[in-house]
Order: structure tokens, then sequence, then C-alpha cells
């Protein structure tokens, strides 16, 4: 009985909503005017046709890209690199062009850019100067490939290969498998190694020092013979052994090579090889490894003089010798 009588209030105390009123409301708020811009009104209408359209340009733009990107890449048989570099330009002026078009099809002016020039400017100029830097960075990456997809590069400190350059940063991925982001702007300012820009080739090098009085021509060949056991030490240019110095502890000789490597990890895999190779060759040709050593010289012109010091007599027993009657 309570919510009967509490019903009937409602439906006495609320005016009738129909759907027509359903569809004036609607209506209202789809033409409702968010913001006016000399002659024009921008409406909430024009804002959703706007927004629609970018969502689905957006879309058909990266679709249209990646499509793009992929057949240069199997048809075409291109570089990663210069496809991913094609596929950015595309995009992006993919972009400028579904905004242009959005702004046309909902008759937004483009006056409103005017309006927020300013505001953009002094964004950019203070907090957003960085991110642009590293946009613009990146499509002289992208443009003038100093850096390509797969290089094994030495940026600092970190050695890796780049696995993808982005147009904010650059990802490397070092020999211990952890994946380090390089600001694009850094790529371009500071001095970044390439180590396979023109071709994979890297050269290796291994030093050993041998004892004074090993046969340096035995040396020679041993050394040269290491290196071509090694089937990943290339022929051409062939290895060659310098005699480097007269070390203080050992004569040193340095070994070079040219290797095809994508990593440094790889090259240092092969010069351990290669070291213990060289050990087990002069193991058997019986030389020496130096080590640090250090010769004393008497000087035996005249008699040396040798004497025998006594060590100093226990307190107990001086004590006891001093109690003695004379």
């Amino acid at each position: 009985m309570i919510a009967s009588m509490l019903q009937a209030t409602v439906r006495a105390a609320a005016p009738a909503f129909g759907w027509a009123d359903f569809r004036r409301l609607i209506d209202r708020i789809w033409q409702f005017q968010l913001v006016r811009i000399g002659n024009s009104d921008i409406v909430v209408s024009q804002v959703v046709f706007a927004l629609i359209t970018l969502v689905i340009g957006l879309w058909v733009s990266r679709r249209i890209s990646r499509w793009l990107r992929n057949a240069l890449v199997r048809r075409l048989h291109l570089e990663v690199s210069v496809a991913v570099a094609v596929n950015g330009i595309v995009f992006y002026t993919l972009i400028v062009v579904v905004v242009l078009l959005s702004l046309q099809v909902v008759s937004i002016p483009l006056t409103i850019f005017a309006f927020l020039g300013g505001a953009v400017a002094i964004g950019l100029g203070f907090g957003a100067q960085n991110i642009f830097n590293n946009f613009i960075s990146g499509l002289i990456l992208l443009v003038e490939r100093p850096v390509r997809i797969g290089d094994f590069v030495q940026v600092g400190d970190s050695y890796g290969t780049v696995e993808e350059i982005r147009y904010r940063c650059t990802r490397i991925r070092r020999s211990d498998g952890i994946d380090v982001l390089v600001p694009n702007s850094a790529m371009i300012e500071q001095n970044v190694i390439n180590w396979t820009l023109t071709d994979r080739r890297v050269r290796g090098h291994v030093r050993v020092g041998l004892a004074y009085g090993s046969p340096t021509d035995r040396v020679r060949d041993l050394l040269l013979r290491a290196a071509d056991g090694d089937g990943r030490a290339l022929k051409d240019p062939r290895p060659w052994v310098i005699y480097e110095d007269f070390g203080d502890n050992a004569l040193v000789f340095d070994l070079y090579f040219w290797t095809e490597v994508d990593s440094q990890m790889e090259l240092r895999r092969i010069c351990s090889d290669i070291r213990f190779h060289i050990d087990a060759l002069f193991r058997e040709a019986a030389l020496v490894i130096a080590f640090p050593q250090r010769d004393v010289h008497l000087d035996t012109s005249r008699p040396l003089d040798v004497r025998m010091v006594a060590g100093e007599p226990e307190k107990e027993g001086r004590k006891s010798d001093e109690e003695k009657p004379a």
C-alpha cells in the first residue's frame, strides 16, 4: 500500500516526458555551442564528427603505412631501415591529410589554429622542446640512415644492436640482453661508433708476452697458425703479427685478424678461442708465456760481509744473570 502511494505521488509530481521531449533534448545537446571563433560557431556535433573522422583516418593511415612497409621488404627486398623510414614519412603525411580533411568535412575553420598558435608555440618552447627535438632527430636518423636497424653500435659505454628506431628514441639491445633507450637527439649530437655501417667486418686483437730468449720467428709462426686454425678469422685480409715491444718482463707480440660479427660478445668469444689455441700451441712448443718477475744481482767484486747476529735474550734470562754474585 505504501509503495503504491509513493508511485502515485511520483507520477503526479513528475511531468510527462515523451519521445518528442527526448529528441528535443538530444538535439539541444547536439547543437550546443562550445566556442565561437570569429564568425564561426563550434558546436558539439562538429567536434564529434571531427573526432570520428580523425580516429578512422588514424586507423586507415596506420594500416596503409604498415602494408607499404611489408610490401617494400618482401616484394622489393629493401632494407628494413629504409622501409621504416618510408613508413614513417607516409604515416605522418597521411596524418596531416586526415586532420585537414576532418576539419574540412565538419566545416571547422582553420583560423582556430591561429588562435591556438601562440599557446602551441609557448608549449613547444618550454615544455615540449625536448620531445620536438627528438622527433626531428628521429626523422633525420630515418632519412640519412647513419644508424640502421641491425647495426652494431657503441653509444657511450653501451655496446649493442639497434633493434628499433622510433620517433622519440632508439632502442639498442646490449650483449647482456638489456634494452637501452637512447634519445634520438643523443644519437645525432653525441659520438656514435657504428661497427657495421659499411660492412660487418671488424678487427680482432690478441696480445701475448713471451719470456726473454724465446725464438721470435717460432712465436710468429705459432700465432699465425692459431689464427688460421679458427675458421671465423678471415683469410682475406690475412692475419698478421706485430712485434710490439721489448717489455719490462716479456717480449710483446700482437696478433691482428679480421672477422665478421654481429655483436661484441661474438668478437670476445672468437678472441677467447684463439687464446685457448695459442696456449695449447705454446705448451707443445715449450714456449713460456711471461709473467712479472724481478732479478736481484749481488756485487761480488769484493768479498761479501756476512755476520751472524744473536737474538736478544729473554728478560728473565737477563735478570737471572744480573742477580749472580760477582
